[in-house]
């Protein structure tokens, strides 16, 4: 058995530390590690590994909308989702997205060689907090949050340019990044504002943090 394993995460301390679990496992073979969400799926579609394990949390391209676009151009690629955020919506926004498996970042050490294998195995892995949550929301007889979730209103685009706008980017520079034009930048931003009911960028940052979809160091 040869695993082939990406990792991306923005904490230096997290990304070594599962790099050398994962590298002590017999067959398990770490082929890249990165920082931020939009490096990791350029580096993906590249290497196309077996698995990718994502924070949700991370600079320029959170987990989430890097799940997506992972799924589109590595197919054969399957995600597992890292997150300090065990939150009803952020799973159901990880699992539509196409995760194989979502974990609490305070259990990671202990069930991320499980979750490897069981996805890499064709089985979907949920971490004991996740069931948890899961099994509340069924007793309670909760719908998923996701259809209510305002970030549902957005268009993948519009997502990338939510994250870039808060975390402080000029249109050029997000225009750079996308690419697009920043006249085009522009409209996305004004759309997507309306989108969500927000009028300012105070109040657009408050909303992504509020959703847990922005790096929070």
């Amino acid at each position: 058995m040869n695993i082939s394993i990406f990792l991306a995460d923005d904490h230096g301390l997290m990304r070594d530390g599962l790099k050398l679990l994962l590298e002590n496992q017999p067959g398990f073979q770490v082929v890249g590690a990165v920082a931020n969400g939009r490096e990791a799926v350029r580096q993906i579609a590249n290497l196309r590994p077996r698995i990718a394990l994502l924070d949700i949390s991370m600079p320029q391209l959170n987990g989430i909308e890097a799940t997506l676009l992972i799924k589109e151009q590595s197919p054969d690629t399957r995600v597992i989702i890292l997150s300090m955020h065990a939150t009803s919506e952020l799973v159901f926004q990880a699992l539509k997205a196409g995760a194989w498996g979502y974990l609490v970042k305070e259990e990671a050490g202990s069930e991320v060689v499980k979750a490897v294998l069981e996805v890499h195995a064709g089985h979907r892995y949920m971490s004991r907090k996740i069931m948890e949550l899961f099994l509340e929301c069924a007793l309670a007889k909760n719908q998923t949050p996701l259809a209510a979730s305002p970030l549902a209103r957005l268009s993948p685009r519009e997502r990338e340019v939510l994250q870039l706008v808060v975390e402080g980017k000029s249109s050029a520079s997000i225009a750079r990044i996308l690419p697009l034009s920043p006249k085009t930048v522009d409209t996305y931003r004004s759309r997507l504002m309306k989108k969500l009911g927000v009028k300012d960028l105070p109040s657009l940052i408050k909303f992504v943090l509020r959703h847990g979809l922005s790096p929070m160091d």
